[in-house]
Parts: structure tokens; sequence; C-alpha cells
């Protein structure tokens, strides 16, 4: 059901030209809101957009999404996500490590594949990280795994290809896709240890 509505909002954003940009941005917030998973979209992006105009457009619709979470954390769900955050004690060591070094953190988590996305923005609402820090660690911090799912979508041949997840057929773009893919996932991932490294020191302090 999701592959199938996805398919058909992929292709309506195709056919109505410079808004389908817009829109296709705009679909972050809501979803980031009600806890959709952004990958699937992030995938189509690249495959309706391409490499650089996709990224463009999932750097800031993720990112919109990301704040509209916060705020809401912060205004009209403050109880309900302090209930989940206290469940998860990793969430609640980052909560009082933002409180001193709340840039770095929030960019650590956001480099960091470990941690929930949807939840961790409404889990930042729950402190007293500064919303202008918050979305502008968050931004940076999601920049690297944006391009490898991007790249990704702009990889596949069809949609069809796309959501069943196979490889693209040709010689030839298989050999660009598996270099272009090895280059940006070991990058992701040099990133992605550091963070994690940097982010255990931080939250194991005394």
């Amino acid at each position: 059901m999701l592959k199938d509505t996805l398919t058909s909002f992929l292709e309506w954003v195709q056919g109505i030209g410079p808004w389908g940009a817009v829109l296709f941005a705009a679909v972050y917030v809501p979803a980031a809101v009600l806890f959709v998973p952004g990958s699937l979209l992030t995938l189509g992006a690249g495959f309706v957009f391409g490499l650089a105009k996709g990224t463009v457009i999932v750097s800031i619709g993720s990112t919109a999404g990301a704040a509209a979470a916060f705020l809401v954390a912060r205004s009209l769900a403050h109880d309900w996500v302090a209930r989940r955050v206290a469940r998860r004690p990793m969430l609640a060591a980052i909560g009082r490590a933002v409180e001193t070094e709340g840039f770095k953190i929030v960019l650590l988590t956001r480099l960091s594949p470990v941690f929930p996305f949807n939840l961790l923005n409404y889990a930042y609402g729950l402190t007293s990280v500064p919303f202008r820090t918050y979305v502008l660690a968050s931004w940076i911090g999601m920049l690297p795994g944006t391009i490898m799912y991007v790249y990704l979508g702009s990889a596949a041949n069809s949609l069809a290809t796309l959501l069943s997840g196979e490889a693209p057929q040709s010689a030839g773009r298989q050999i660009l896709f598996v270099l272009g893919l090895a280059a940006t996932v070991a990058v992701t991932i040099i990133v992605t240890r550091r963070a994690r490294r940097a982010l255990n020191e931080i939250v194991s302090r005394p």
C-alpha cells in the first residue's frame, strides 16, 4: 500500500512542473510529525529530480520536518514525548549532555544512524537547545545520509526498480553505480563511526 501510494505521488510530482519540487519538500513536514519513514521519499527524490536537485529538495524538506516535530514537542506533545524518551536511557543521557554542548550533540546524533530520526526530532524539543542551533546542526548532520539515499534513487532505471531495490541493469551503469555507491557509503561510514565515538565519549562523562 505504501509503495503504491508513493509510486502514484512520484508520478504525479513528475507531471506538475516546477511546483513538484516545492510540494515534494513540503511532504516531509507531515511525514516527520507523523513518524512516517523518510527513506523511501528520499530515494524517490533522487529518481525524480536527480542527485543535485534532489539533495537540495530533501535537505530543505527533512530539515523543515525536523523543525516542525521539535516545535510540536515543545508545545503540544511535551508529556507524551517525555514518556517515550524516558523508556530510552540513551536519549535521556543525550538530553542531559545537550544542556552544555548543544550544537555538537545535535550534529553528532544526526550523523550517527543509531538514533531514530523521527523520535530524535521530538526528544530535542524537550531540551533547552536553542531552536536555531538545533536546526543548523540537524541540517549539517543529515547531509551525508541525504546524499547517499538520493544517489541511490538517482541511479535507478525506473520507479519499479527503485521501489523493488533492484540494481541498475546495464553493465556500464552498474559499474558507475557500484563505484559511486562505494565511495558514498565509505565516506558515510567514516563520518558516522567518528560521530558515534565522539558522542559516546561525551554521554559517558560523569
